[in-house]
């Protein structure tokens, strides 16, 4: 079936709102489990806080969960979340092909190869497409959506509490730590 890019640029549009918050999800290829082992995890971390060092973007939720991501951020006045997503999704999946292509090539020809209708190949660790991307314009919808975010692991059977989980922005919360990343408590709404 081919699809009409013309609609397809319609439905997958960003709003770059200044003062707009967002709730990005995006997915592994083919929702694969690739964040199931720790280091994958890590390192898009690691990634993550590198790229909101040069954007400027507030950091203010996240959960990675076996086959998806969740963040919550307000960008930079002047940065597009196209930029954003571009800049965390493309280095951190170059490291982890050279990664993948050194230490288990048979899993990379296995489960990242990519045969596009055009007969190109690729090798991928997000799904085709920008992901999801919601504009968040209250307070009230702020909370909620970080209480989804944390609430995910417990709601997929992964742990029995948020705090299980080691991939999630809960503690961050919950106890003030930075630890594995930072969270931008200070331009998060309160009122």
């Amino acid at each position: 079936m081919e699809v009409d890019r013309k609609i397809l640029r319609k439905t997958c549009r960003r709003y770059d709102n200044v003062g707009d918050a967002h709730f990005l999800t995006f997915s592994s290829f083919r929702r694969q489990p690739f964040f199931s082992g720790k280091d994958a995890p890590r390192w898009f971390l690691e990634n993550l806080n590198n790229v909101k060092a040069r954007l400027g973007f507030s950091l203010w939720g996240y959960v990675i969960m076996p086959e998806h991501v969740h963040l919550m951020l307000l960008p930079a006045k002047g940065s597009s979340i196209s930029a954003i997503l571009r800049f965390i999704k493309k280095p951190f999946t170059d490291r982890i092909i050279k990664y993948t292509r050194e230490s288990s090539p048979e899993f990379l020809e296995a489960r990242m190869l990519d045969i596009q209708p055009n007969g190109r190949k690729s090798y991928r660790f997000w799904q085709r497409g920008g992901g999801y991307d919601r504009n968040i314009f209250s307070i009230h919808e702020l909370r909620e959506k970080l209480e989804y975010i944390h609430a995910n692991p417990v709601r997929r059977g992964l742990t029995e509490t948020p705090e299980e989980w080691p991939w999630s922005s809960y503690l961050a919360w919950e106890t003030g730590s930075d630890f594995p990343i930072a969270i931008d408590r200070g331009t998060f709404p309160t009122f």
